[in-house]
């Protein structure tokens, strides 16, 4: 039952309304969400609190988590829950995790790039990595906040000066990006959007987002300027948001959905549930950069496998190369503040 459910993985949060399988014969898994009192981490606990894969649930902030684990806490599933607030909780929050969650920061606001974000969050995403490999150094890490193609780099030299990274461990959270490729092609494309596979290559900001629409199934006969299109409008996606909340918000909902799939599938591999396959940011000889998003097959010890990009469109190799320049700054710039803060 359980591996029939594990394949819904990567088309939609089937685990939402599946309450009815048996919990109890999944293994104990605790995971941890740091920033969980925030615009990601509320909603993001919400899910992960109905996700039945869940046994533990463990939510960290600098302020405010007490409530907010409070609150999910009544809500009638599997997983016990427990707040966390202030460094001196930080311990207790990670000690055990199977799975750390990093919704951390502060979010986009209009006219911000995610440049802007990255001096406030860079320092952030240190700290709490830091606290990782003391704590749960062998937790599967899946970072969300921004700028991943910085953030990502950044968590990877904390724990190589600690000893003990191991590049199948850390994950940057893309799914948001497949989510909106999926929404748009089949808008566009009229079929089921639940049916939609699209992979999304890359990294995970402006250009450097590659959707594949030429390997999106079911398939479809869209023109050049659709694809085009499509492709703009996933890269922008984020942007789009910031600006219809006008100051108010960034994409804090769809994130939270996004990240709470990837966790799933995270969990879903460490089960041993087979053929899970979700696009991801991670250490990879995809191409000649040392990170690189592509389809990940993840298993008991995280990544079991980085695939390849397959065969590509003109469109979508003209993209690949286009985007390298800026990856490979992004990646640069996070390595060199892990090394000289």
């Amino acid at each position: 039952m359980l591996r029939s459910i594990a394949r819904k993985t990567s088309t939609t949060g089937a685990y939402l309304t599946r309450r009815g399988f048996a919990s109890e014969s999944a293994p104990d898994r605790k995971v941890a969400i740091l920033g969980a009192a925030g615009g990601i981490g509320q909603p993001l606990s919400l899910l992960m609190k109905l996700n039945p894969l869940v046994s533990q649930l463990s939510l960290y902030d600098i302020a405010g988590t007490p409530g907010v684990a409070a609150d999910v806490s009544h809500i009638n599933t599997r997983s016990q829950v427990s707040g966390f607030a202030g460094d001196e909780q930080l311990r207790q929050a990670l000690e055990g995790a199977d799975v750390v969650i990093i919704p951390a920061g502060v979010p986009r606001k209009p006219g911000m790039t995610r440049d802007d974000l990255f001096n406030i969050n860079a320092g952030i995403v240190k700290s709490l990595c830091t606290a990782i490999a003391k704590y749960c150094p062998h937790a599967l890490v899946n970072m969300i906040s921004n700028p991943v193609n910085s953030t990502v780099p950044i968590a990877a030299e904390v724990f190589k000066k600690a000893g003990t990274y191991d590049e199948k461990r850390l994950f940057g959270v893309t799914t948001l990006d497949v989510v909106r490729a999926k929404t748009f092609y089949a808008g566009k494309a009229k079929v089921n959007v639940a049916d939609v596979i699209v992979p999304v290559v890359g990294g995970h900001a402006g250009i450097t987002i590659l959707p594949l629409f030429s390997q999106a199934t079911p398939k479809a006969n869209l023109g050049d300027e659709e694809i085009e299109a499509l492709t703009k409008r996933t890269q922008d996606g984020g942007t789009e948001v910031v600006e219809a909340k006008a100051g108010k918000g960034s994409a804090t909902l769809s994130m939270a959905y996004a990240g709470a799939i990837f966790a799933d599938a995270c969990l879903k591999g460490l089960n041993g549930v087979p053929d899970v396959v979700e696009c991801s940011f991670v250490q990879s000889t995809v191409t000649d950069l040392p990170f690189f998003a592509s389809k990940v097959r993840l298993g008991k010890n995280g990544v079991e496998e980085v695939l390849g990009l397959g065969p590509l469109s003109d469109f979508e190799k003209q993209g690949l190369e286009a985007l390298k320049p800026e990856l490979k700054s992004s990646i640069e710039k996070g390595i060199k503040f892990a090394n000289d803060n």
